[in-house]
Formats: C-alpha cells, sequence, structure tokens
C-alpha cells in the first residue's frame, strides 16, 4: 500500500498578502502555484533548503489558475529547475502565462470602470512587468480530468472547478485525498473582506462539486482566507475544517446572490458611493471593507452577478 506523500507549504511574502506555494514530494517533486518573481528565490529556495531538498529537483509546476500572485514566480522558478519541470496550467488561463499584458486587459475590462483611476492601465502595467518573472508557453495545457504521474504510484487528477477565474482547477494527489484549490475556495475572501470571483454560477457549482463529488481529506488554500468571525483559516485544512469552509463559501455565495438579485435586476444604480453601482448591495450584505483595495474583488464579483442577471452588458 502506497504511503501518503508529504506536503509542505512554501510561504513568499508580498506587501500584505501571504503568497502560498506547496511542495508536493513525490519522486517527481511539485510545487503548486509560485507566487511572483520574487518567491522562488527568496522563498522557495531557502525554504526547499531548510526540508533537505533542493529547487533544482522540482519537475513539475502546477498553476491553479492565473492570477499573478499564482503564476508570477512560473518563470523564474522553471528557470530555477534548469528548466526541466514541466509548467502546467489550464488552457482557460494559459493567455495569463503567455502575456503579461493579458493582465493588464483584464484589469482593464473590469476593475477599471468600476475604480477609474486615471494611473489604473499604468500601475497594472508596472505590477505585471515587476511581478511576472517572464512570458512562457506551459508544457502542458489542461482542460480537466486529466491525470498525472508525479513518478512511482504518486498520481495527481486534475478537475476543472471554474468560477475565481475560467481556468481554475484542483489538484488531487489520488489515494490521500489531498487537494489544493488555489483561491477556488474563498469563504468571506482575505484582506478585502469579500470574496472575489468572476463567475458566480461556475463559482456556485464548483463549490458544490468540491463539496459532494471531490470530498477533500486535506484541503490546501492559496491563501488563508477568513470565516465569517473575522478569524483566518490556516492554508491546510483538515476534513472538518475543509467542509466547514465549503460551507461557508456556499453560505455567503447564497446570501450575495439573493442581495444582488434584489438589487441589480433592475441595472445597476449610480450614486456617490465609493462602492457605485453597487451600493445597495454592499449595504444590505452589511460590507464596509475598502472595495478600491486591489485586487478589488467587491467589484469583480458584483460585475459578475449583473452579467448573470443580464442588468448590463457594457457601461458608459
Amino acid at each position: 500500500m502506497a504511503h501518503d506523500v508529504n506536503i509542505h507549504p512554501l510561504v513568499s511574502p508580498w506587501g500584505r498578502f501571504g503568497l502560498y506555494s506547496f511542495f508536493v514530494d513525490a519522486p517527481e517533486p511539485a510545487v503548486v502555484d509560485t507566487g511572483i518573481t520574487s518567491s522562488p528565490a527568496e522563498g522557495m529556495v531557502p525554504a526547499l533548503e531548510a526540508l533537505g531538498r533542493s529547487v533544482e529537483e522540482v519537475r513539475w509546476i502546477l498553476l491553479t489558475h492565473g492570477h499573478i500572485d499564482h503564476l508570477g514566480g512560473a518563470y523564474a522558478l522553471w528557470e530555477l529547475t534548469g528548466r526541466r519541470a514541466k509548467v502546467v496550467i489550464h488552457e482557460a488561463d494559459a493567455h495569463l502565462l503567455r502575456s503579461r499584458r493579458a493582465h493588464v486587459d483584464r484589469y482593464m475590462e473590469v476593475r477599471h470602470r468600476y475604480l477609474r483611476d486615471p494611473d489604473g492601465e499604468a500601475a497594472q502595467t508596472r505590477a505585471a512587468d515587476e511581478v511576472i518573472s517572464g512570458e512562457m508557453e506551459p508544457s502542458v495545457l489542461l482542460k480537466g480530468g486529466e491525470t498525472l504521474s508525479l513518478g512511482g504510484d504518486v498520481t495527481v487528477s486534475v478537475h476543472s472547478v471554474p468560477g475565481h477565474t475560467a481556468g481554475s482547477v484542483a489538484y488531487v494527489v489520488d489515494g490521500q485525498d489531498s487537494v489544493f484549490v488555489g483561491d477556488a475556495v474563498q469563504v468571506h475572501g482575505a484582506a478585502n473582506g469579500f470574496p472575489g470571483y468572476e463567475d458566480p454560477a461556475a463559482y456556485r457549482s464548483s463549490l458544490l462539486y468540491l463539496r459532494d463529488e471531490v470530498r477533500p481529506r486535506h484541503l490546501y488554500l492559496g491563501h488563508p482566507y477568513r470565516g465569517a468571525d473575522g478569524v483566518p483559516y490556516g492554508v491546510e485544512l483538515d476534513r472538518e475544517q475543509a467542509r466547514k469552509a465549503l460551507r461557508e463559501s456556499l453560505d455567503l455565495e447564497a446570501r450575495i446572490d439573493a442581495a444582488a438579485r434584489r438589487h441589480l435586476v433592475g441595472g445597476p444604480q449610480e450614486t456617490d458611493s465609493v462602492y457605485s453601482p453597487f451600493a445597495r448591495v454592499a449595504e444590505e450584505l452589511g460590507y464596509e471593507g475598502d472595495p478600491t483595495l486591489e485586487p478589488s474583488p467587491f467589484f469583480t464579483t458584483l460585475h459578475g452577478y449583473a452579467r448573470e442577471y443580464a442588468a448590463f452588458d457594457r457601461r458608459t
């Protein structure tokens, strides 16, 4: 009978964020998510050395999705492995690995219309240049449903869990039900105090799929998301903690959905509020966080609900 492979969190600091990657100590070792440009050299290398391992041993770079704090260090890590590691991402987010500009375009398409920051495009361009270590073609493109062999009898199953992004995936270490979800389980969000997801219907479905079909025994989160009481979860959750995190995520999504349905079906309402045009939703939910704090999950998420209810296609 195969023994469980060891999994080690690798943390890299970035401003107010704790960027978490995970080392899967398989015969062909894997790193799940990569932080930003500085993360591999400043975070992973010393952490792996403390474990008696070397970054050159890494053979798989498994990306849960395409946001800069998860793939920004991919090129740098790939270089440190002697370009021997395979870089893996879902096809729907692959453009974000291939192009820094794709991240700026993503900002301009959604968040910029609400933040109205005249320096927004330039700031996003600078950020992409600074924290994405390089543009590259992925080694393996995923659709979901694949099984990856990490050597010996260690396999990882790939599950498509869209919502946070279109290309979000969960990686499951088979036989031990260790599940890496990146940001696909948001609970009550991180520093902003609000969960962030682009497609509410897909997010809802993915949470149900994780709860009912995948059923993690160990759940690994991309950040220490907060519970309903405001206290952060860790990033390594046992079965009961995983169930609670999924339940809280679903409960909050249902509350946001109900408020959005009440207030957005007739169209967003422009006001002087910093939450405009979603001020009534924020008020009903009692949300008092800073919606302009990047990555502005409040606006990303409410934009998704506005689209879901066909309230508008484009604001002018």
